[in-house]
């Protein structure tokens, strides 16, 4: 029974025979281009590039070492150079209220030509315009406006002085002021000679001044009038300067862009602000503080620059953009502040893109994880794409508590494709608990794990590992090198019929080997260099496995690999610590007593035993049930336990050990403690497949040969996981060498046989087991226990 249920060496290891390889070296194949392997993604990035239609958006999944990133960067880029430009987009100032900045869309290149035309605009104001108010002919209007006011003020003055003569009072003019005094003898009376004056005198004097106070006062009733009039002249006078020395400087830009109708509006109106604000610049108060050229240009710029959001003068076809920091301010952009004498103030100056304003028009690539560490960008993201339209808004402002004055830019129409990468998890869990997502990533693109292992595939795979090389500039692969590679894809895949497609793990072995390759002084990479560098990744991670292994040798652990015992039996597991997982064996035993509790699950009652791992306990009972216990009810109390275990266990791989343990431990038959089964079990007793397998054996093989390998040491394991072996050759040199063994079993019998030594037993026609058969033996002492019911 065991040397049929035995397997050879060449069912452990498909190995990758060279001469399938028609080349020498990696030197004279031809480089694979594409993806390799994906052509359901392939496909479905094609749909999703292709359909225009909204919605549409793209969600890339798959393992992280898919090369699923660079095959979308990469066809994207490829597509996007077919397609034309988008459109440029700025901002420029919204006159009226500048609190909502206008959004202008041009041609591809040409915002930035209108960017530099209003620079160089604005350059030549800030040089012409101080030119145009220095002019004679503005300095003789503004001269004759000033005369003929003066002119109004004397007229109305030498009436009154006149009067005043007439009176023997002088009028006289002090620092803007007008005033009166009297005269004596062609003389201004002072102080001591007006006091000699009689009262009477005195008296008809000062009702002479007060009189013609009063005829003063009426005669310059109409002074703030000819003020009025003298400064609308003036006004007047000045924009019409600075119109007719900034109109023909817009003239040529109005005829460039006659076509964009929008933008003529816009010139009219700064045409208007830049007359009113010419009048500033040149004013005798600022000039001190705009002396020069430069910073008469500065201040202009900051009124009526463009500010240039987008340009796609340098882009060849659509943008194609990757946002690595997918935060709320680098997708939709911001506006920002500066401080002023302790405020925060703002302009549309300050107005700053994000990705989404560079990737418009195109394609916008993100990492799914990384979107959701932010708060709040998901679902101003699917706001966007859902209105078609781009805001720059501050989600933070209500949370702040600060009221300060900000901006609202005229929303910018958005035409988009969005690209999310990221793992099958994130994307069924945003199936599930977000309504939207199905109606905005209607594609979804998915990279297979691995692909089948053909003579096609084989020649294909080697012209892939020939890229890789290329790529991270090493050098060229002999053919058994490139085997070996194969050979570790198909354990990566961990199927002799498959190889893996994580691309990423496979270029980082070929350049580790290279390292190798390069410490040897070699020219090809060969197998040697890729073994090396196979060893070294699994010294470098070994340190737990070493640790645990150890502990078993010092019998800190107890693993038995050799003698029999009842109820007790090696099961086996598989510890993940981050991206290193090891096999290793467990103990599992089994106490039978009469009682009608059932099958307890220690791991279970203290809260260790995780949901499947307990269902795997359950079946237990079933299987029991189903096939020794047909004429009489099941009536057992047991208990099973995973020794010296002190974490959670989940997984229903320990389920065969655990049923084979409990009829050992029920019919007080022992079990070789030089094996070391897994596999699950259903409540018919068909042995299923489990995960983890070259693990399992590795691990256990790796204990046994640490304590001394007996020759009838082996691992049982699921038949249906025959496929799954691609063990390293230290565990099939020991087969080869007879030193260790392992099984294949489809059912619980056989695993029982081979544990025990004994006969399971045939099932009867009247339904009883041959006579003292192990199966026999159950059925008789399950009768005994339910006997014994108290």
């Amino acid at each position: 029974m065991a040397g049929e249920l035995s397997l050879s060496t060449e069912q452990l290891y498909h190995r990758c025979n060279p001469e399938l390889l028609p080349f020498k070296t990696t030197e004279t194949l031809e480089g694979f281009s594409g993806i390799y392997g994906q052509e359901r993604a392939v496909d479905a990035m094609s749909f999703g590039i292709g359909m225009r239609r909204p919605g549409y958006n793209m969600f890339v999944m798959g393992h992280s070492q898919s090369g699923r990133f660079s095959f979308v960067t990469e066809t994207l880029k490829t597509e996007a150079k077919r397609e034309r430009k988008p459109s440029d987009w700025c901002y420029l100032n919204n006159f009226a209220d500048r609190r909502y900045p206008q959004a202008f869309a041009f041609a591809a290149g040409k915002a930035e030509a209108l960017q530099n035309d209003i620079k160089y605009l604005l350059e030549t104001i800030s040089t012409e315009l101080p030119s145009a108010f220095e002019n004679p002919s503005y300095q003789r209007q503004k001269s004759k406006i000033d005369r003929d006011f003066n002119r109004l003020y004397d007229q109305a003055l030498e009436r009154v002085e006149s009067k005043a003569r007439g009176k023997s009072i002088a009028l006289y003019r002090d620092a803007g002021s007008v005033g009166f005094t009297p005269v004596a003898d062609g003389q201004i009376m002072d102080e001591a000679a007006f006091s000699q004056l009689s009262e009477a005198d005195r008296n008809r004097i000062n009702g002479d001044i007060s009189e013609l106070e009063d005829f003063l006062n009426e005669s310059l009733t109409s002074l703030p009038q000819w003020r009025r009039e003298m400064n609308e002249k003036l006004k007047k006078l000045e924009n019409d300067t600075a119109r007719q020395s900034i109109a023909p400087l817009l003239q040529p830009l109005r005829e460039k862009y006659s076509s964009h109708s929008r933008l003529i509006t816009y010139f009219g109106t700064m045409e208007s602000s830049l007359i009113k604000t010419a009048v500033d610049l040149v004013a005798e108060d600022k000039l001190s503080e705009l002396k020069t050229d430069a910073s008469r240009s500065s201040l202009l710029e900051q009124h009526y620059g463009v500010n240039l959001m987008v340009s796609h003068q340098k882009t060849k076809g659509a943008p194609v953009v990757y946002e690595s920091h997918p935060n709320y301010e680098n997708l939709f952009g911001r506006v920002e502040y500066t401080s002023d004498m302790g405020a925060l103030i703002t302009n549309y100056q300050l107005v700053r893109g994000g990705s989404l304003h560079k990737a418009n028009g195109g394609y916008l690539i993100l990492d799914a994880e990384k979107l959701f560490e932010h708060p709040m960008v998901w679902s101003a993201l699917k706001r966007a794409l859902k209105a078609k339209e781009l805001r720059i808004e501050n989600p933070f402002a209500e949370m702040s508590g600060i009221n300060t004055i900000t901006l609202n830019p005229e929303p910018i129409p958005l035409q988009v494709k969005v690209v999310i990468i990221g793992g099958r998890d994130i994307y069924y869990l945003l199936q599930q608990m977000d309504s939207d997502f199905s109606k905005l990533f209607r594609v979804v693109v998915d990279f297979d794990e691995d692909l089948p292992r053909t003579d096609a595939s084989i020649r294909n795979y080697a012209r892939l590992m020939k890229t890789l090389a290329t790529q991270e500039n090493c050098a060229h692969l002999h053919r058994k090198a490139v085997a070996r590679l194969i050979e570790h894809s198909s354990r990566m895949a961990e199927d002799q019929d498959l190889l893996s497609a994580h691309i990423g793990e496979m270029m980082d072995l070929i350049c580790e080997a290279d390292y190798k390759r390069q410490q040897h002084g070699e020219d090809l990479i060969l197998d040697l260099h890729i073994e090396q560098a196979l060893e070294a990744k699994q010294q470098r991670t070994n340190r737990l496995s070493n640790k645990l292994r150890d502990e078993i040798t010092n019998e800190v652990v107890l693993i038995n690999t050799d003698g029999e015992v009842v109820g007790q039996c090696n099961g086996l597991t598989v510890l993940q610590v981050g991206e290193v997982s090891f096999g290793t064996p467990a103990r599992i035993t089994a106490t039978v007593h009469p009682g009608d509790r059932g099958i307890v699950d220690i791991e279970k009652e203290v809260t260790l035993g995780q949901p499947i791992h307990s269902k795997g306990v359950l079946i237990l009972s079933g299987y029991l049930g189903h096939k020794y216990a047909q004429g009489f009810p099941l009536s057992i109390s047991a208990s099973i336990a995973l020794e010296q275990s002190y974490g959670h266990v989940d997984g229903d791989s320990a389920s065969l050990a655990e049923i084979c343990t409990l009829i050992s431990a029920l019919t007080h038959t022992p079990i070789n403690q030089g094996f070391a089964i897994t596999g699950s079990i259903n409540q018919y007793g068909e042995v299923q497949a489990i995960g983890g397998v070259n693990e399992k054996i590795e691990g256990f093989f790796d204990v046994c040969s640490a304590k001394g390998l007996t020759g009838q040491q082996g691992v049982i394991i699921p038949q249906a996981n025959q496929r799954n072996l691609m063990l390293k050759s230290a565990v099939v040199n020991a087969v080869s060498e007879g030193c260790f063994n392992i099984y294949t079993v489809s059912t619980v019998d056989q695993a029982l046989e081979l544990l025990t030594g004994r006969s399971a037993g045939i099932l009867k026609q009247d339904g009883t087991f041959t006579q003292r058969s192990l199966n026999h033996q159950v059925v008789k002492r399950l009768r005994e226990l339910a006997k014994a019911k108290p």
